[in-house]
Formats: structure tokens, sequence, C-alpha cells
């Protein structure tokens, strides 16, 4: 009974804990991932081409899960 909207959400949800884990066992292994990934984030924008795009947002999202990650150190 999943529907697109719960199976997109659910991979979303297990995409970003894979990537945490992953990004906190490389840092854990080579300091300097985490700042690495921060220093790109000028880089990182929304591709939409709606009224919805908004790269700030991506970008405050992408930092948040950076400092997460921080944390889990």
């Amino acid at each position: 009974m999943d529907d697109t909207a719960t199976q997109t959400r659910q991979r979303e949800m297990a995409t970003e804990h894979l990537l945490f884990k992953l990004m906190e066992y490389v840092e854990a292994r080579h300091a300097g991932l985490l700042d690495f990934m921060e220093q790109s984030l000028d880089h990182l924008g929304d591709p939409a081409t709606d009224s919805t795009k908004d790269d700030g947002a991506v970008r405050e999202i992408a930092l948040a899960m950076i400092v997460g990650a921080r944390k889990q150190k």
C-alpha cells in the first residue's frame, strides 16, 4: 500500500542515514572531510527551474547534516 510519496520519504531516510554513517566513518579515519564538505557548499544549488527553487534552503539542509555529523564525532 506504499505510494510514491511514502517510498520517496523512506528512500530519503535510508539515504540520509547511510550518508551520515559514511561521513562519520571517513571523518574518524581521515580528519578534514567535514571541513572539505562545508567549504564546498557555495557550489551547491537547487536544480529546480520553477518558483520552488531555493539555493539557500538546500545549503542549509546540507550544513545541518554536516553539523550533525560533527556532533557524532
